[in-house]
């Protein structure tokens, strides 16, 4: 067993490198499409100002359990349009708040990677033991959360085929600095 202490640097670079993975996937690979604008934007916007939401999720059209029996609420679901919506702050997003909150994560995952292998493989194991357990490990991590996502609130499924094509990679990058830097 490896005290997971003796793994802080690879935890750090793995993070890091990650980080930097992210950067370039996001920002100049497959991602540059996930996202439409609507139809009528100003018209959307008017409206959603006009109701002053809150930041928060909402659904539309909303229904509880109860009044998804009524033939009203059905009807509303057959008309569409049918939506998962994310109201967020005002403000222009912070692109280095993001960048921040994507590194802790990251680290925060590595933690995690560590503590399992940490308890699973003794100090001098060979590349390959901690390359394939903590691959294994850091693509549970970066890609199994968005399925639910996938599944229950119509986040399209070829967004999410990305998201594991992405944690694929990171899980692969994550092993390797993990087995190239555990301890002998």
């Amino acid at each position: 067993m490896v005290s997971i202490t003796a793994l802080w640097l690879p935890i750090l670079v793995s993070a890091a490198v990650v980080w930097v993975l992210s950067a370039i996937v996001w920002m100049a690979l497959w991602h540059k499409k996930d996202f439409k604008k609507l139809p009528d934007e100003e018209a959307v916007r008017a409206a959603l100002k006009g109701q002053n939401p809150q930041p928060g999720q909402y659904w539309i059209p909303w229904a509880d359990q109860q009044s998804m029996k009524d033939e009203t609420v059905k009807q509303k679901y057959q008309e569409g349009p049918v939506a998962i919506m994310t109201v967020m702050q005002p403000g222009v997003p912070s692109m280095g708040k993001g960048m921040g909150l994507s590194f802790v994560y990251y680290l925060v995952a590595g933690i995690f990677v560590a503590y399992i292998a940490s308890r699973h493989l003794a100090p001098g194991v060979d590349y390959l033991a901690v390359f394939r357990l903590t691959s294994v490990v850091a693509f549970l991590a970066y890609g199994f959360g968005i399925m639910q996502d996938a599944i229950w609130f119509g986040r399209p499924w070829g967004f999410s085929i990305k998201i594991w094509i992405d944690a694929f990679i990171y899980g692969l990058f994550t092993g390797g600095v993990f087995g190239w830097m555990w301890p002998s």
